[in-house]
């Protein structure tokens, strides 16, 4: 089980067409396009809009070390969809020592869960002490995991000196509002 980057796409998709905004979404996965496909047949987006990026080997390979297969992606939606406002990159893989490239994202959202354990931002890897926002999900899960989220929330804030934190629950939309209004705010002023 992931940290939920998919479930939150497919709750932030709704939300940023209700404030009136234009998506696209790329997904990045090994040698699937499992989440895209997912994605195309929720019906919550056009299908075309939704591209798969198969990195053929680690996903965060194309987020960092060569994002030229996303950039190209990114490209091919622009020209398809000249009006979208907000093309959502979700990378495979939850590694708490992922990055993404400056030449490849505007926002950088890091997404951990509860269920991975309240020590993650105690580990402090670099998409919890850099990424412009750090998303906490599954907050409905943390009494059944053994989580404090509290704590965890606190010391999220506290290794992040100040830099957001949200907290989610995409199965009851929780913070999503929240993020969306972020997003609009910081990328798209």
């Amino acid at each position: 089980m992931g940290s939920g980057k998919t479930a939150l796409v497919e709750v932030l998709i709704p939300e940023l067409e209700r404030i009136g905004k234009s998506v696209s979404v790329i997904t990045n996965d090994l040698v699937t396009a499992e989440d895209a496909e997912r994605l195309r047949r929720s019906g919550l987006i056009d299908a075309d809009r939704v591209l798969a990026v198969e990195a053929g080997a680690c996903p965060h390979t194309v987020i960092r070390e060569d994002p030229t297969m996303n950039m190209e992606a990114a490209e091919q939606l622009d020209e398809a969809f000249p009006g979208t406002d907000v093309i959502l990159l979700e990378s495979g893989g939850d590694n708490l020592a992922s990055t993404f490239s400056d030449d490849l994202v505007d926002f950088w959202v890091f997404v951990i869960d509860v269920s991975g354990g309240g020590d993650i931002p105690r580990k402090r890897g670099p998409g919890v002490l850099r990424a412009d926002v750090l998303i906490i999900n599954k907050a409905d899960l943390a009494p059944h995991v053994g989580v404090d989220l509290e704590l965890m929330v606190a010391e999220a804030r506290e290794v992040r000196q100040g830099r957001p934190v949200l907290v989610t629950n995409c199965s009851t939309g929780d913070g999503v509002g929240e993020f969306a209004r972020m997003i609009c705010d910081e990328v798209l002023f």
